[in-house]
């Protein structure tokens, strides 16, 4: 019988989200997801450290941002030999609220892709979708160069990606999922939130169904996943990433899956456009207290993870 992997990949483009690209051959995604903190946990394997120490010896005489942008683009090179997508490569979480320094250090990264061979149409640029960082995409869209947007928990984030011309959105399901389920304590019952009802699953859906109601051209690729679930319920959707033990799980997995997003199901359901400049768009995600609260802890994470990195780094030198 089919894999419910197999299954997926029908409906949508299978993505991997982790920096161990070594898993990569095993399924097939065609593109692949990077940040600080699974390039973190990546370069700590013994079957990285090769690729780290020979990284920062080639670069030692240089400043450490430009030592990560290497190591960033390193991995990014080797995972673009495997699969035959695109991968994307984050900017430091540390300029998500400065506007140009993450256009100049989008600008680093590209021109070391390109140094190194590779074409802009096979790297995605991550920001994070702050007022600023989506401002920034807005620059680099128009120079061609594609942004992921990443940290993204509401609506309004959605529409700003959108309305500025991003490539692609990533929609953090399983964070969402966790918010609630924290904020729901012992009352949390998990049939009743769990499938379609999904507090993260249906954010997706939110945000799927105004995008191909009102034409948007932005690329929605589900994210943080919990459960196979979560995964299964968004079937259809342009893009899922997913980590490696839940493609697994999806690959071990004879479950029928079903297409639930189209964009021929979703343009008929009744949704208000939302006109969003910067005053309502600082509102909106400062009304919606789970946005406010993940967008500001997902920051301090990778930006946490950066400086292990950079420190990791410096007892190499």
């Amino acid at each position: 019988m089919t894999s419910a992997l197999d299954q997926l990949k029908q409906y949508t483009i299978v993505v991997a989200d982790t920096g161990d690209f070594q898993q990569f051959i095993q399924f097939k995604p065609r593109d692949a997801t990077t940040n600080p903190s699974l390039i973190l946990k990546a370069v700590q394997k013994d079957d990285y450290k090769p690729l780290l120490e020979k990284t920062v010896k080639e670069h030692a005489k240089q400043p450490m941002p430009q030592i990560i942008d290497n190591l960033l683009v390193a991995f990014g090179t080797e995972i673009l030999k495997i699969i035959p997508g695109r991968v994307s490569t984050e900017v430091d979480a540390r300029l998500s609220f400065d506007t140009k320094a993450s256009i100049a250090k989008a600008h680093d990264i590209i021109k070391l892709y390109e140094n190194a061979g590779i074409g802009r149409d096979r790297v995605l640029i991550k920001l994070a979708s702050t007022w600023e960082g989506i401002r920034a995409a807005e620059v680099l869209q128009k120079e061609g160069i594609h942004c992921n947007m990443t940290l993204l928990f509401s609506l309004a984030q959605a529409i700003a990606c959108a309305e500025a011309g991003a490539q692609l959105i990533s929609p953090f399901v399983g964070r969402i999922y966790d918010w609630y389920k924290k904020a729901a304590g012992a009352e949390w019952d998990e049939v009743k939130n769990g499938g379609a009802n999904d507090p993260g699953v249906q954010s997706v859906r939110r945000i799927y169904t105004y995008y191909k109601k009102f034409g948007y051209k932005t690329e929605v690729m589900g994210a943080s996943f919990r459960t196979m679930s979560q995964i299964t319920e968004l079937a259809g959707c342009d893009l899922l990433t997913i980590s490696p033990d839940l493609l697994k799980k999806l690959a071990d997995s004879d479950e029928k899956v079903e297409r639930k997003l189209s964009p021929e199901t979703v343009k008929s359901e009744n949704v208000e456009k939302i006109a969003i400049d910067e005053p309502t768009f600082r509102f909106l995600v400062n009304d919606d207290a789970m946005a406010t609260e993940k967008l500001a802890e997902g920051i301090r994470a990778f930006a946490a993870d950066a400086i292990k990195l950079e420190k990791l780094i410096t007892a190499l030198q």
